[in-house]
């Protein structure tokens, strides 16, 4: 994601309070626009289709469907995501760009080829009350999605980060015309208008991928190389989309903490709002994330690998290694208190907000853990990116799998213990991660020269 950084430097490099803002604006659309954009779209036509929709249950419907259609391509397309991108970089470096877009043709047979077979088969015996055409809907929203996931990784691998960010606003944007457009049709008309507006988004990002790359051949599937392949990038692609669902499902479920909506799809009232908000505050964190790893931590880590090609003295590695460390620290450390006024603020304003929304202040303590465990998320994808950049892949499927396994032990605990201890689970799992990551990371650090030259 290093591209990032070099547009983040160049805004910096003005070297005013304007420029701050931009940089910290650019930084919070990159990180979080896409689906901040694709929860706004979703909430947009509930909110104008309540006066139209008739019952108003088909909405409810319909945004669950979306949710799980989200949450299942997010964690099917796992296994792809990571390795898809390490792979394109590779290519990349070693200046081999014809055979990138016919690697990402066989990508993308793979995951249309087995979505729809897996997708077809669910629909087929899980939803035997509904309509046809709703199910071939589903069925297209799940497929189209997971298609969306790889070309977005894919685009971000070349990056072209304000593009992506522009078609998903044009695409939701789309979704939402179509959909409004189509809602007294009930739940089919709004199903049928996502689906509309995300093919149009997944044929302006094929358009986008084809116009950067030529190829001489049109499929390749040298991607499934046993030595391209990155079966560990695989693995935690797959694990850390599991890891964060993993406790939604439990509490969809869970039968006192959930609904029947459609077919066999619940939902957790209880749960679901206050994680959404959550996740909206956490926006400056990322934004703070993205701004600090992609800049000044970037170029520390290029100063030391620099120096080590150039054969500079071990005082110099030393000294960049060291400055390394500082960023590191400065870095998680801005995240952490960014997000402690966010919460602080949340925790003054929290019955208010509630209130304004129109949900039930009773919310407000699984709220206020909520937004301790997504703050805490964020400083977790700070560590994993740090590990990603020293290639430290063991360490980052570690750390995945052992907060998918603690996230089911301990919202499991937690559905026990009642509903003054739901959210604990999720938020006591991605604490223990963190910490656990925070050792192993000092300990890297503190190895690194010797790792770099004695492991090569």
């Amino acid at each position: 994601m290093a591209g990032i950084g070099f547009e983040l430097r160049k805004i910096l490099k003005r070297d005013n309070l304007v420029s701050l803002l931009q940089a910290y604006s650019y930084a919070a659309l990159i990180s979080s626009g896409s689906w901040v954009l694709s929860i706004v779209g979703i909430l947009i036509i509930g909110l104008l289709s309540y006066t139209v929709v008739v019952p108003s249950e088909i909405i409810v419907q319909f945004q669950v469907s979306i949710t799980y259609v989200i949450a299942g391509s997010l964690v099917f397309t796992g296994v792809f995501q990571l390795a898809l991108t390490r792979f394109t970089a590779d290519r990349l470096f070693e200046k081999k760009t014809d055979i990138i877009l016919p690697n990402f043709h066989a990508v993308a047979l793979t995951v249309t080829v087995s979505s729809g077979v897996v997708g077809l088969l669910c629909v087929m015996f899980l939803f035997p009350q509904q309509s046809v055409l709703y199910r071939l809907l589903l069925l297209a929203a799940f497929v189209i999605m997971c298609n969306i996931w790889i070309a977005t990784i894919f685009l971000s691998g070349m990056k072209q980060y304000r593009s992506i960010v522009w078609l998903y606003l044009l695409g939701y944007a789309i979704t939402v015309v179509v959909a409004l457009g189509l809602r007294q049709q009930g739940l089919e008309g709004l199903m049928a208008g996502f689906v509309i507006g995300q093919a149009m988004m997944m044929m302006g990002m094929m358009a986008l991928i084809l116009r950067n790359f030529t190829a001489a051949s049109f499929i390749s599937f040298e991607f499934f190389n046993k030595h391209m392949l990155y079966p560990s990038l695989m693995v935690v692609g797959l694990m850390y989309n599991a890891a964060i669902w993993v406790d939604k499902v439990m509490f969809w479920y869970t039968e006192e903490t959930s609904q029947a909506i459609i077919g066999p799809l619940r939902a957790s009232m209880i749960y679901d709002l206050p994680v959404f908000l959550a996740y909206l505050a956490i926006i400056p964190g990322m934004a703070i994330f993205l701004l600090r790893m992609e800049t000044d931590f970037v170029e520390d880590y290029d100063n030391f690998y620099q120096a080590v090609r150039s054969d500079a003295s071990l005082e110099t590695i030393e000294k960049h290694r060291n400055d390394m460390v500082e960023t590191i620290r400065l870095g998680i450390f801005e995240i952490i208190k960014i997000q402690a006024i966010v919460t602080l603020l949340l925790i003054v304003a929290g019955k208010a907000i509630l209130t304004w929304l129109g949900i039930s202040t009773m919310y407000l303590q699984l709220l206020f853990i909520d937004i301790i465990a997504a703050s805490l998320q964020v400083v977790l994808l700070g560590i994993l990116n740090v590990f990603f950049y020293l290639d430290k892949r063991r360490i980052v499927v570690w750390l995945c799998t052992s907060l998918f396994f603690l996230n089911i032990i301990f919202t499991w605990m937690s559905l026990q213990l009642g509903p003054n201890f739901y959210g604990y689970g999720f938020a006591v799992s991605v604490l223990i991660v963190v910490l656990a990551g925070f050792v192993m990371m000092s300990r890297t650090m503190a190895r690194l020269e010797y790792e770099t030259f004695m492991l090569q």
